[in-house]
C-alpha cells in the first residue's frame, strides 16, 4: 500500500514544469519617464531663473545661448574678453535665487584657472567667457552649470539653480 501510494504522489508531482519568462517593461519607457521629467525640471528652473532676474531692480540681464541669465557692471566693451587657453583669476559669491549668500567671496577666496582647460565649475568656466579684466557680472546659472542633483552636501541643494557673483580681476593670454 505505501508503495502504491508513493508512486501516485510520484505521478502526480510529476506534472509538466511550465517555464517563468520573463516580464518584458518596455526599456525606452524608464528613458522617456526620465526625459519627461528632466524638462519638467528645467522649466521649473528656468521659470524661478526669470523670476529672480525680474525681482532684481538693480541689474538687466541677458539670456546666454548656453541657458543662463548675465548682467556685466563696468563693461569695458574695447577690452579683449576671456576665451579658452586665457589665465584669469577671479573672485566669486554664491548666492540663492533670493540673494541670500551661500558662499561669500572671503570664504572662496580667489580662484586662478585656465579657460576651458581645467576642471572647474561648468557655470565658472562659461561665466568667465562674458568678461573682460576689471569686470563684474551677476550671473544666474541652472543646477547642471553649477552642483546639479548632488549640490555640495552643504549648503546647496539638489537641483538648485544659483546666482553667482564674478569679479574677473586679472586676464592674460599664455604665450605658446
Amino acid at each position: 500500500m505505501n508503495r502504491f501510494l508513493s508512486l501516485i504522489i510520484i505521478l502526480i508531482s510529476c506534472d509538466e514544469v511550465q517555464t517563468r519568462s520573463p516580464i518584458n517593461k518596455n526599456p525606452m519607457s524608464f528613458i522617456k519617464k526620465s526625459a519627461t521629467k528632466n524638462k519638467l525640471r528645467a522649466s521649473r528652473e528656468q521659470f524661478l531663473m526669470n523670476i529672480s532676474a525680474k525681482n532684481d531692480s538693480l541689474n538687466i540681464y541677458k539670456s546666454s545661448p548656453k541657458g543662463f541669465l548675465y548682467s556685466i557692471q563696468n563693461g569695458n566693451k574695447n577690452e579683449r574678453l576671456a576665451k579658452k587657453g586665457d589665465f584669469v583669476k577671479i573672485i566669486y559669491a554664491i548666492e540663492d535665487l533670493n540673494n541670500n549668500i551661500l558662499y561669500s567671496a572671503n570664504e572662496i577666496g580667489n580662484v586662478s584657472f585656465l579657460v576651458d582647460q581645467e576642471d572647474v565649475m561648468p557655470a565658472l568656466r562659461e561665466g568667465v567667457k562674458y568678461l573682460s579684466e576689471g569686470d563684474s557680472g551677476v550671473f544666474i546659472f541652472p543646477s547642471y552649470l553649477c552642483f546639479g542633483y548632488q549640490g555640495d552636501f552643504e549648503k546647496i541643494g539638489s537641483n538648485q539653480p544659483l546666482r553667482i557673483k564674478i569679479n574677473l580681476l586679472t586676464l592674460s593670454k599664455i604665450k605658446k
